[in-house]
């Protein structure tokens, strides 16, 4: 997406690492809500809502997340909140959705991102033929994805939420993971249970403690998802589910849609046994990047996003705020938020513009 412009840019600040309290170099940009025109809704979940806005100094527009306090301490999601905002002003990739910067009010939390026009992959997947995507389609967003994971877990970061309703497609056609709700840093393990339930690897499942090793598995079930046209765990209830991925795959998961290189991928990243898993091994994300799958692709060109997409938005688009690839949505009621006072709002504190 376009990048944002010059005006309001302050000097380079040192922004706190949530976690670590480790200063970081970072240009921050201030806003606040009457900077904005919010518009229409893009997207919402359990306790947020992403809206289209327009700035109304620089006329660009921007993804505005939107996040009620008081249903984040509800839900017990403070910490995943600030990881979020720490990881994103960490990560500077082509292919993770850009932080422009964040603010509060007394009852809600915002985060300024870009606007990606393209919609989700997921939407993108439901309109193709037969609901699922040709193998070099698939190939094309893998690939971007396994760069932005690579690059993630070489700053020990894990993203633990991919699905094709968090892969969004820009202007361009290339594809941006966002909503980092789950990411996390983490030098070894971590215990929570958290994801999308087609998604979660046996390790998280199991309670035995995880790490990187879950990107790499959800990967293997994008590839499965995008190739077939549906996830190869699934039930009617997540408890199904979980024990048909405890139970592994089997000869027939493959239908004849997936070529040798395809299906051998998916099987590699959809081992049980993480220390056999591709990805996970001394060759990290390298050895993802070398599969016969990726054969023919050119993997300097595609991180400089020269490699054509297999689709492109623009013809589609009546403008810079076209939000046709998205969903309708109605109304939203973010001004039913309730404000929070006292030791509650202290919490907040580290939202605070500086």
């Amino acid at each position: 997406m376009a990048s944002v412009a010059g005006r309001l840019f302050g000097k380079k600040k040192k922004v706190e690492d949530f976690n670590k309290g480790e200063p970081v170099e970072k240009n921050k940009r201030l806003f606040r809500l009457s900077d904005f025109e919010l518009k229409e809704t893009l997207g919402r979940g359990t306790f947020s809502r992403v809206r289209l806005a327009r700035h109304a100094m620089d006329e660009q527009h921007y993804a505005i997340k939107i996040l009620k306090k008081i249903d984040i301490l509800r839900l017990e999601q403070l910490q995943h909140t600030k990881d979020e905002v720490q990881i994103l002003e960490r990560v500077d990739h082509p292919f993770v959705i850009k932080l422009h910067g964040y603010f509060q009010d007394e009852c809600r939390v915002f985060m300024v991102l870009d606007f990606v026009c393209g919609g989700e992959i997921f939407s993108r997947l439901r309109a193709a033929p037969m609901g699922r995507f040709e193998d070099e389609e698939a190939k094309f967003y893998v690939a971007e994805i396994v760069l932005a994971l690579t690059h993630m877990h070489q700053m020990n970061i894990m993203y633990r939420d991919i699905k094709p309703e968090n892969l969004l497609i820009n202007v361009r056609g290339d594809v941006v993971l966002t909503d980092f709700g789950f990411a996390k840093v983490i030098a070894d393990r971590t215990f929570t249970l958290c994801g999308t339930p087609e998604y979660l690897a046996p390790e998280m499942i199991q309670g035995v403690g995880h790490g990187k090793s879950v990107d790499w598995w959800a990967l293997g079930i994008l590839i499965f998802e995008m190739i077939a046209g549906f996830p190869p765990f699934y039930d009617t209830n997540p408890f199904g589910i979980y024990q048909k991925v405890l139970d592994g795959l089997h000869s027939h998961s493959f239908s004849n849609v997936f070529t040798y290189k395809a299906k051998d991928l998916c099987k590699r990243l959809l081992t049980a046994d993480r220390t056999k898993r591709l990805g996970c091994m001394k060759t990290s994300g390298e050895g993802v990047k070398s599969h016969k799958w990726f054969s023919n692709m050119d993997w300097r060109e595609l991180k400089e996003t020269n490699v054509q997409p297999p689709w492109d938005p623009k013809p589609t688009m009546a403008g810079d705020d076209d939000t046709s690839c998205y969903d309708t949505y109605p109304d939203s009621e973010e001004d039913l938020a309730v404000p929070l006072e006292g030791a509650e709002g202290e919490l907040f504190s580290v939202f605070a513009a500086k």
